[in-house]
Formats: C-alpha cells, structure tokens, sequence
C-alpha cells in the first residue's frame, strides 16, 4: 500500500503556501533578511509545534511569516513546496496565499504575487506541476480589509484564479464577509472558504448559501447536519479535508476517529490535503499514508481521493479528463 500510495497521481486543493515555511528555511530567511526569531535552532521550533487549537496555531504561523520580505523569499518558499509535490507525485497543485498576512507588515502585494507565481510558472515548465493560484482573506480581519485586498488582486485577476477565506473560524461567522465575497464574484473570481473546521455545520450552510462558494475547505462538521449531508452529495460539492491538519490540531484526537473515510463511503467528493505541512507533520503522501494506516481503506477508494480532488479543481474539462485517465490506468495495472 505505501508503494501504490507513493506513485498515485494526486491533486492538492488545500495548501497554505505560507504553512510549508519548513524550520530550516525559516532560519535561513531569518539570516538572509536580519529578521529575529524567538528560536535558536530548527529543533526548537519543532518542538514549538505543538498545538492544543486553530489558535495556538495560528499565533506561531503568523510570528514565522515575518521572515518573508523580498520576491525572492516567497519563490524559494513556494519552489522548496513544489520540490515536495514532484517527490509525493502531486501533478496539480491549487495554493492558497494570505497576502494581509504580508501587507499588513509593508510588504507589496507584486512582491508576493511576484515569487510565488514565477515558481508556479518554472515549476510547469521545468517539473510537469500544473497550478493554479487562490487568494485568502483573513477572517479575523475586518470586511474593510478584505475588500482592500481585493481591489490590491485586481491588477493580477490573470494570475488568481479565486478568493478564499481562512484564519480563526471561532467568533468569524461567513456572514461577515457577505459583501466582498459578492464583489469577488462580480470580478469574475471563483470562491471557495474554510468552514466546518473548528466552526459547527451552520457555516457551511452559511458559506454555500451567502459566500456563494463551490468548494467547502475542510467541512468535516458537515455530519452534525443530515440536511446538508444529502445535499453536498446530491451537489457533489467538494470537502477539501486535512487528515494530520484536524487530529494535530484536535478536531479529531485520533486518525482511527478521523471521519474522512466515512464520508467518501457515504458518497460525498471528499479529498485529502495537507493545508500546511510543515506545521502539521506531513505533505501528501504522509497524509495519505495517515488514513490508509488508520483506517481499512481499498486501492480503489484512495484511488478516488484523487479522482474527487481532480473534479473538484479549477481546471477545464479536457485536463480533468486527462488527469482521471492517469489515475484510472494507474489503478487498474496495480490492482
């Protein structure tokens, strides 16, 4: 299974680009750029990633993204990311940036865009990884705020191909972002959101019915609410899940009472990601590796993990068509 696993073809739809600042880059940007962190080896940050909540999370990932200063920073950052996708076989990869996470410190919003979408592009040319490129607003952060960076994306609608919204879902309900979801969509943006994490299922309904989303980023409360359940499969609305994401930070104490398996089999387009790596443990393949260890799943079914996650990206329909071939010829010589 680790061998099949390994060389499956997979899609990421649920990647922080910030949460894969590995330690050791961290402390080489950290030099490079004379920023202080409170660590003195890779070590130590290690054993700082130990989280009890979203929360706790959260307060050290912002006080890591202080090292990203210069258009250089977010290409090495995003490149170190997509070295990992070509060693987990990841073929496309749809990345979330939090760019209040960086002009709130001064940095331009070209900087950001700048490095990261340059390794985007080397990386389709140079290393087959297709991508696409979504824009998060920081719900713990004003309407005000977000609306502000939205009209900052505007210049680059050529290189984004959707907002989202994240950060601390407690006490930022979907409503409050109600109109700039609108605009967003009226700027011809696809829309996706974090809900249903740490959130109960009421903001997933909330996020379907006033956010205007097509792809729910986690999701896994979705059970508290049988209504909603049939309708995300009667829709084939798509549930972006982090298996070592939701048991690191307590939304599930183990991976055996993980319920992503059960929702695949109940019939909903459910996928599996990593959401941000270096903090969690682990990039796609260890999350796979994670249910497949914790939980009697087939060939078949970690098949259509990446099967889900390929119709539910942002690609056009001949690629997507394309992208099942590999997948289903996969299966079908090693099963």
């Amino acid at each position: 299974m680790d061998s099949f696993i390994k060389n499956l073809p997979k899609v990421e739809l649920h990647l922080h680009i910030e949460g894969t600042l590995e330690p050791e880059l961290m402390f080489q940007l950290a030099k490079r750029n004379n920023v202080s962190i409170p660590f003195e080896t890779p070590d130590q940050v290690r054993d700082a990633y130990q989280f009890h909540n979203l929360q706790s999370f959260l307060d050290i990932y912002y006080q890591g993204a202080n090292v990203l200063i210069h258009e250089q920073d977010f290409y090495d950052l995003t490149w170190a990311y997509l070295l990992k996708c070509q060693q987990d076989n990841v073929v496309h990869t749809e990345i979330f940036f939090d760019p209040q996470t960086h002009t709130e410190r001064g940095i331009a919003f070209e900087v950001i865009v700048g490095g990261i979408t340059r390794a985007l592009n080397q990386a389709e040319q140079e290393l087959g990884i297709s991508s696409q490129l979504i824009m998060c607003f920081l719900r713990h952060l004003d309407e005000d705020s977000a609306f502000e960076t939205l009209k900052q994306a505007l210049p680059y609608k050529d290189k984004i191909i959707a907002v989202g919204l994240d950060s601390s879902e407690q006490g930022n309900p979907p409503e409050k972002f109600k109109h700039v979801f609108q605009e967003a969509i009226n700027q011809g943006f696809l829309t996706v959101a974090h809900a249903g994490e740490e959130g109960p299922a009421q903001n997933i309904i909330d996020a379907l019915s006033l956010l205007g989303i097509t792809r729910i980023d986690h999701g896994v409360r979705c059970v508290e609410d049988e209504d909603l359940m049939e309708q995300l499969i009667a829709k084939r609305t798509p549930l972006t899940v982090c298996p070592l994401s939701n048991t690191k930070l307590k939304v599930f104490e183990t991976m055996q009472e993980h319920n992503i398996v059960e929702l695949l089999r109940k019939g909903l387009c459910v996928t599996i990601n990593s959401d941000d790596p270096a903090y969690f443990g682990g990039y796609m393949n260890d999350n796979f590796l994670a249910v497949a260890n914790a939980h009697p799943v087939t060939k078949n079914e970690l098949a259509q993990f990446s099967i889900n996650a390929i119709e539910a990206s942002f690609i056009s329909p001949h690629a997507k068509e394309d992208l099942i071939t590999q997948v289903r010829q996969y299966l079908a010589a090693n099963t």
